[in-house]
C-alpha cells in the first residue's frame, strides 16, 4: 500500500527539496524520509542549500510585483482551481499524510478536506476585503481606509498537521495578493512536495509567472534562518514548539517585521456536575486520544467536579481500555503511531516526572512491541490522576497523556485551568447556564478558543485560530485573520479649494 500512495502522487525516487513553480537541483545533504508506521524509510529529499533558499525567496519577490496587480477576486478564481485541484486528489493526498505522520485514515482525510474548506472560505474572501469609509473632520474632504498586498509570506509548519496549515495561512495570502515560501516540518516533506506537484500546475495553466507559491525544505541554519531573517519577506507564520516561537519573535521583531505565531496548547475541559457525561466522554476521548495526542489543541487536563469524578474516570477508564491502536492506514483502527521514538521517549519521561511529583498512572501509558509495534512509536493513551499544581501539568507532552484533576467550585476549576502559561483551546461541559456564561466571560477561560459541551479539538475554519500567553497571540484561517496577510492604508482626498489643517492648526503663508 505505501508504494502504492507514493506512485499515484509521483513520489518514487530522490526528490528535490525547493522550487519555485517546478523543482530545481538542491545542494543540500539527502534526508531519509521514514514512516512511523513501521519505522522504514519510505523515500529521500535533496534538501535546499544557502543559495537554493535565496533563489526561492527571491523569485517569491519578484512574482509578487505581477501577483498584486491581478484583482482580488481573480486571485480568488486561481484558489478556487487550487481547491478544485485538491478534490480530485483528495484520497491520496490524505493517505499520505496519514502514511508520513502516522494519523488514521479518517484524519487524513479529513486534513485534505480542511484545505478544500478553507480554498472555499477563501475564494469568497477574495470579494470581501473590506475597508472603512471614515467622516473627516475637514470640510470638503474623504478619508477612508484600504487593505493592500503585504509582500512574500513565510510560512514554517510543524509535522502534525502537515498540509492544512499551510493552506490556512497560503491560501488566504494569495487572495490578499501576497506570494507565499513555505518551510515544511522536514518530518513532513513528501506532503509538502505532493501538495506542491497539485497546486504548481494550476498555476501554469493560468499563465502565472513562477514564484507565487514556493517550497524550501532543509535545516534550521541553512533554510530556517534565512526565511526568518530575509527583509524581503514582511511576515513569518509559524507553526511548532514555543521555544521555536520565542527565537523567530525575536529574529523576526530585530528587523522590525511581522509574525503570526501558533505555539504551544495544554487544552483542558472542565466537567460540571450537571453535565451529559456520555456527550462529555465522546469530546474527551477525541480531543486526548485523537492524533495520538499530537493536536495543539489535544485535550491535556480534565478538570472534574469531586461529586462526579469517580463516575467520569470510570466511564473514560473502560473506553480507554477498547481503544483500538495499530496501522493507522486499515479499517477499525482509531490510534496510530507518535511520530517518532524521541517522542516515545519524551512521554516515558513525562510519566515517570508525574510520578515522583505524587501522581499516579490510572490506565494506559505502555510502550507497545511486537510485530508492527517494534517501530517503537506505538504506546497505549494513559489517564493519569493528577493535581493542577504539579510543575509536570502546567507543560505541553505530545503524547496522549491526560491529566484528571478535582475541583469543588467553578471559581476554584478557572483558577486551575488559566494556571498553565498556554493559553490556546478550552471547553467546559455544563448544563448550567450561569456556569457557561462564566466560563466564557472575561473571568473565566483565558485562552483563544472558549467551547461550550463540545470539545477543544475540531475548530472550525470560520473562526480565527489562535491562542493567548505561550500560545503566540496570533490568528489564522477564517474571521478578519485575513488583515494580518495585508498592509492598512489610511487615505485622505481634499477636493475642496482650501487646504485646512488637522485639529484647526493654522499655518499661513503669505
Amino acid at each position: 500500500m505505501m508504494e502504492s500512495i507514493l506512485q499515484a502522487l509521483d513520489l518514487t525516487g530522490e526528490q528535490s527539496g525547493a522550487g519555485n513553480g517546478s523543482f530545481f537541483a538542491c545542494s543540500g545533504p539527502v534526508l531519509p524520509v521514514t514512516t512511523p508506521i513501521t519505522g522504514r524509510q519510505v523515500g529521500t529529499v535533496r534538501t535546499a542549500g544557502a543559495a537554493d533558499c535565496e533563489k526561492v525567496i527571491a523569485g517569491a519577490a519578484k512574482a509578487f510585483a505581477t501577483w498584486r496587480t491581478m484583482p482580488a477576486p481573480k486571485r480568488g478564481e486561481i484558489v478556487r482551481q487550487i481547491g478544485d485541484a485538491l478534490r480530485t486528489h483528495k484520497k491520496e493526498l490524505g493517505a499520505l499524510v496519514s502514511l508520513e505522520t502516522g494519523k488514521i485514515r479518517a484524519e487524513g482525510d479529513g486534513e485534505v478536506q480542511e484545505m478544500i474548506d478553507i480554498a472555499d472560505f477563501a475564494v469568497g474572501q477574495s470579494r470581501m476585503l473590506y475597508g472603512l469609509s471614515l467622516h473627516s473632520e475637514r470640510f470638503e474632504h474623504r478619508m477612508y481606509e484600504q487593505w493592500h498586498p503585504l509582500g512574500p509570506v513565510g510560512v514554517i509548519t510543524a509535522f502534525n498537521f502537515p498540509v492544512a496549515v499551510w493552506s490556512w495561512n497560503a491560501l488566504i495570502a494569495l487572495v490578499a495578493g501576497d506570494t507565499v515560501v513555505w518551510k515544511p516540518s522536514s518530518k513532513a516533506a513528501l506532503s509538502a512536495i505532493a501538495v506542491m506537484k497539485i497546486v504548481w500546475p494550476v498555476l501554469q495553466a493560468n499563465g502565472l509567472p513562477d514564484g507565487i507559491v514556493n517550497l524550501v525544505i532543509g535545516g534550521r541554519d541553512k533554510v530556517g534562518e534565512a526565511l526568518v531573517n530575509d527583509r524581503r519577506v514582511p511576515l513569518i507564520s509559524a507553526t511548532g514548539s514555543v521555544r521555536m516561537g520565542r527565537h523567530i519573535a525575536r529574529s523576526v521583531a530585530e528587523r522590525l517585521g511581522k509574525t503570526i505565531l501558533e505555539l504551544g496548547g495544554n487544552n483542558a475541559i472542565l466537567v460540571a456536575p450537571s453535565a451529559d457525561l456520555d456527550l462529555a466522554v465522546r469530546a474527551i476521548v477525541f480531543g486526548a486520544v485523537g492524533t495520538a495526542g499530537q493536536r495543539c489543541t489535544t485535550t491535556r487536563r480534565l478538570i472534574v467536579h469531586e461529586d462526579i469524578y469517580d463516575a467520569l474516570a470510570e466511564a473514560l477508564i473502560k473506553v480507554y481500555r477498547q481503544i483500538q491502536i495499530g496501522n493507522p492506514l486499515e479499517e477499525g483502527v482509531l490510534m496510530g503511531p507518535l511520530i517518532d521514538t524521541q517522542a516515545t521517549a519524551a512521554m516515558q519521561s513525562a510519566l515517570k516526572e508525574l510520578q515522583r511529583q505524587g501522581g499516579r498512572v490510572l490506565v494506559g501509558g505502555e510502550v507497545l512491541s511486537g510485530g508492527i509495534y517494534d517501530a517503537g512509536t506505538y504506546v497505549t493513551p494513559c489517564i493519569c490522576e493528577a493535581r493542577a499544581d504539579y510543575p509536570i501539568v502546567a507543560e505541553e507532552t505530545f503524547a496522549p497523556i491526560l491529566y484528571l484533576i478535582k475541583y469543588r467550585t467553578i471559581d476554584e476549576a478557572i483558577g486551575y485551568h488559566n494556571a498553565v502559561p498556554q493559553g490556546l483551546s478550552s471547553a467546559i461541559f455544563t448544563r448550567d447556564l450561569q456556569e457557561s456564561e462564566i466560563f466564557l466571560s472575561q473571568r473565566g477561560s483565558d485562552c483563544g478558543i472558549a467551547n461550550v459541551n463540545i470539545g477543544t479539538s475540531g475548530a472550525e475554519i470560520g473562526g480565527a485560530f489562535g491562542g493567548e500567553k505561550e500560545t503566540g497571540g496570533g490568528r489564522e484561517s477564517g474571521s478578519d485573520a485575513w488583515k494580518a496577510y495585508m498592509r492598512r492604508q489610511t487615505c485622505t482626498v481634499n477636493w475642496s479649494s482650501e487646504l485646512p489643517l488637522a485639529q484647526g492648526i493654522a499655518f499661513d503663508i503669505d
